[in-house]
Parts: C-alpha cells; structure tokens; sequence
C-alpha cells in the first residue's frame, strides 16, 4: 500500500525539479499533486512521474492555477488537499518564479512591480496559504521555498528580481522561527543558474555584461537542485555555499566546522571576486552608454 504522506509541489517552469525524485527520495511511494499555470508543462510532468511510480496505490494530480494572488494560491492549494482526502498535503514545494533580467533604465514599472510578484509573491502566497492549514489540522508539515543565489548577493542586470529573491530570504527566517511553534519545519533553498527553459527566457532580455559575469557559473541541472532541496541543503553548489556563509545572519547551521572553513574563504575570496565584478562592469561603461543611445534612453 502507499504510503499515505502526501507532497504538493506549486511551481510552473520548475514542475521538473521533482516529478522524477519526490516519489524515490522524499517519501517513499507518496503521493504527489503538481501545481502550475500551463497545462502543456502538467501533462508531461504527470507522464514522468507515472515512470517514477513506486506503487500502484500512488495518486497522482495536476492542478493549472496561476498562484501569484492569495486566491488563486489558497485555490490550487484546496485543489491539491481536496485530491487526497481534503487533507493539506504533508510537504509543499513552492518553486514558481521567474525572471527578467535588464538593465534598471530600460524597465517600466511594471518590470519592478512584476519582479516582486514573480520572485516572492508567486511563493509567499502559496507558503501563507499552507502554513495556515496545516495548523488548523494540526499538521506537523514541511514548507520549502526557492530564493537563488542572487538572494544572497547581486549584480548588474537583476535589480527587478534579485530583491525578491532577497525577501523570500527573509520570509523562511521568519517562518522558520514562528511555525516552530506548531511544529511545521521551513526550509529554503539557493540554487545558482539552473538549465531550464526558464533560463533560456531569461537570456532573451539579459544584458550581455550579465551573461559575461555569469560565465563562470557552471550551474545545475533540474535534477541536480532537486537533488539539493530534497536532501535539505539550502545552497547545492560552492559559490553559494561561500555566500551563505559569509552571510548567514541567524539562520541555524548545518555543519559548523565546514560554515567556518566556508566563511575564512569568502572572506579572502569575495572581496576579490567583487573587484573583478566591479572591474568588468566599469570596462562595460562605453558599451553601455552606445547601447543606451541605441535605444533612446540617453542622447
């Protein structure tokens, strides 16, 4: 028989992070509901989770809303609950997001106001609206959050989205100290680039200094930050975990001895990868103010 914990993952370019794994590696045989805004993604996600099927007793659903209001995020959420008993499910994944790097001159407010509904609000919703039943059934659960790198630092390019990703930060801090009091564990992860179609929309708008900064991230696959997220790490590769260190504030630790190696190299290896940021920036100035003539934001 299956067993009876269920997982909800609430997520759109991100439906990939977990059909293949939560079955094998969060709960054995769980039962899972997917949650995103296009039907297309759904449809294959439910196809690789019926491959990674671990007993015939396991219930799978998909669930097309669009959770970036606290409606629609309480509705897909009763969606996923009603599909399994009308239960909250035991663990929700709230992975959605996306972004839009550009250079601050070239947006329009929307493009900052949009940042924040796709960077924290897609998530934050979804993470209210579990936090919230899973006390009223009593239900010790687990709340997982997706930030990025970038929410530990930032660079040129990502002014719309990296404040996001910043402030779902501090909402697992604070959910993390606050949902202790019933129980319910909140975890956070910190992926670097990760090689999904999102990423390659990204690239569509982002400038060609970002790229060349970013150049020296290799990045993950999908898989690999499921991988992560799924063994409780909340940083899964080393250029973030030398960020989390050097910036950890009062979020508790996992490996004391490894955070102080981590932290003695971030203090001698960030500065210097800051300057060289910087350096490549300011040699950017030239091309920069061509590029803005270009557009006609500058005469």
């Amino acid at each position: 028989m299956a067993d009876e914990r269920t997982a909800s993952t609430i997520n759109d370019e991100l439906v990939e992070l977990h059909v293949t794994q939560l079955p094998q590696k969060f709960y054995h045989c769980a039962h899972v509901s997917i949650v995103a805004r296009t039907q297309s993604k759904l449809d294959d996600a439910l196809k690789e989770l019926e491959a990674n099927r671990q007993s015939p007793d396991q219930v799978f659903k998909a669930f097309s809303f669009s959770l970036d209001t606290a409606k629609e995020s309480a509705a897909a959420l009763q969606a996923a609950s009603d599909a399994h008993g009308g239960k909250v499910p035991d663990a929700v994944f709230a992975c959605a997001g996306a972004a839009k790097p550009m250079y601050l001159l070239e947006m329009q407010p929307e493009d900052l106001s949009s940042g924040m509904t796709n960077g924290y609000w897609i998530q934050a919703w979804t993470a209210f609206a579990a936090a919230k039943q899973m006390v009223r059934e009593n239900k010790k659960g687990k709340i997982m959050l997706v930030s990025s790198t970038l929410g530990y630092m930032s660079l040129i390019g990502y002014s719309s989205y990296s404040p996001a990703k910043h402030a779902l930060r501090g909402l697992a801090d604070s959910l993390h100290s606050e949902l202790m009091l019933y129980g319910i564990d909140t975890h956070i992860l910190f992926p670097p680039t990760m090689y999904t179609p999102g990423f390659e929309e990204e690239n569509k708008t982002k400038p060609a200094i970002t790229r060349r900064i970013e150049s020296a991230d290799e990045g993950l696959t999908a898989e690999q930050a499921a991988a992560g997220l799924l063994s409780a790490h909340i940083t899964a590769d080393l250029i973030t975990s030398l960020f989390r260190a050097s910036t950890r504030g009062c979020a508790p630790r996992s490996n004391a001895a490894l955070d102080f190696v981590l932290d003695l190299v971030a203090l001698v290896g960030i500065p210097i990868w800051r300057r060289s940021v910087d350096k490549q920036v300011l040699a950017h100035r030239a091309e920069h103010r061509e590029y803005l003539r270009t557009k006609g934001l500058v005469d």
